[in-house]
């Protein structure tokens, strides 16, 4: 399991730069002009992780798996996008089938690349994509409305819940707020996310910002960082045409010996992927032997049979136990055996939370 990232944005604000970066290809047609993607591109990334390297070393492992991530590049959105303007409807179809939000916005100035406004600001370009998003909720809670209104002809008393809850929802986006999980009782969000209501997704915003902006940002970068603390979002800041540079070279020694000219510690792909974790609460456990060493993303609060699960069906359905170590310990003991004679490897039941990190050996009857 990995998750699904959408990149948005408003046209010419560097999504397609980005994502080429981000996977390291040239699916998406960067040009200087809107509606470059017509089609959403889709790039898998290995999620980068140092850890499986040294596990499989440990493990003398034939082959390494790591988690893997999937970036959708969706065309740019425009003001009007929810009535079908900018080919919008369909794109808005797609940011509904991707776990997390990459808002790019930009922050930089450069007269060459054209803006769909006369002006470069991030705060109206984020308020215009989020409006468009929303009246595409509301365009689905006011059908959801009206099937539910059907049911309350007939007294179902779940629909009469569920109908008082998409009253509210709208009264909160026709006011232009933000949808507030924490005033909704448990069952409640649970019918709120099967909506799957675009404006819920959880978003990063990511600045675009110049190569001279790219440690401290720079005055655009700063007031989405600001809205972003109001709002609980989280911010990364880039510059798509670093990573365009980077994405341009053949090997890792080249891309780190480039990094460090620019005194920067990690890509654009390190800085979204540790954001995403983030804002979906992954994390990762591995499992390493001889054959393979291999991460597996679960989210926090994982009982280990489900994470077992994620491995084979049959390994939650018999579960009887997990050997679990921590990474430290099995690194420090060099291993299984190392670890089991320092008595630092445990044996876990059902009730067991896997940490970020964990190795783990399962044990299953079917």
């Amino acid at each position: 399991m990995g998750f699904k990232c959408g990149i948005v944005g408003l046209p010419n604000v560097g999504k397609s730069t980005l994502f080429n970066a981000l996977t390291q290809s040239n699916k998406a047609e960067a040009a200087n002009y809107p509606f470059a993607t017509i089609e959403p591109n889709v790039g898998r990334v290995a999620v980068p992780d140092e850890r499986l390297k040294i596990l499989a070393t440990i493990g003398k492992s034939e082959k390494i798996i790591p988690s893997f991530m999937d970036f959708v590049d969706i065309a740019g959105l425009v003001k009007g996008a929810s009535k079908g303007e900018g080919l919008g409807n369909k794109f808005l179809g797609h940011v509904r089938e991707v776990d997390a939000i990459a808002h790019v916005v930009r922050c930089f100035e450069d007269t060459n690349v054209t803006h769909v406004s006369t002006k470069i600001d991030p705060l109206d370009d984020i308020s215009t994509i989020n409006l468009e998003l929303q009246l595409a909720d509301i365009e689905v809670l006011s059908s959801k409305k009206v099937s539910l209104e059907k049911k309350l002809k007939a007294n179902d008393k779940e629909a009469k819940a569920q109908n008082e809850i998409v009253n509210k929802l709208l009264i909160r986006l026709e006011g232009e707020k933000l949808i507030l999980l924490d005033e909704f009782k448990d069952i409640e969000v649970e019918f709120i996310n099967s909506l799957n209501l675009i404006s819920l997704k959880p978003t990063m915003y990511v600045c675009n910002v110049d190569e001279q902006s790219i440690h401290n940002g720079n005055a655009l970068s700063q007031r989405v960082i600001e809205l972003a603390k109001k709002n609980n979002n989280s911010v990364v800041l880039v510059s798509a045409s670093i990573e365009a540079q980077i994405a341009e070279l053949e090997n890792e020694s080249e891309k780190k010996e480039f990094l460090s000219e620019l005194n920067l510690d990690q890509t654009t792909l390190n800085k979204v992927i540790k954001s995403g974790y983030n804002l979906l609460n992954l994390i990762n456990y591995f499992t390493c032997g001889p054959k393979e060493t291999r991460s597996w993303t679960i989210n926090k609060n994982t009982l280990a049979p489900q994470a077992a699960g994620k491995i084979h069906t049959d390994f939650e359905k018999g579960f009887i136990r997990a050997e679990t170590v921590s990474y430290e310990d099995y690194v420090k003991n060099n291993g299984d055996a190392g670890s089991r004679e320092a008595g630092k490897l445990r044996q876990e039941g059902k009730d067991y939370l896997v940490k970020d990190g964990d190795v783990m050996n399962f044990l299953f009857n079917v």
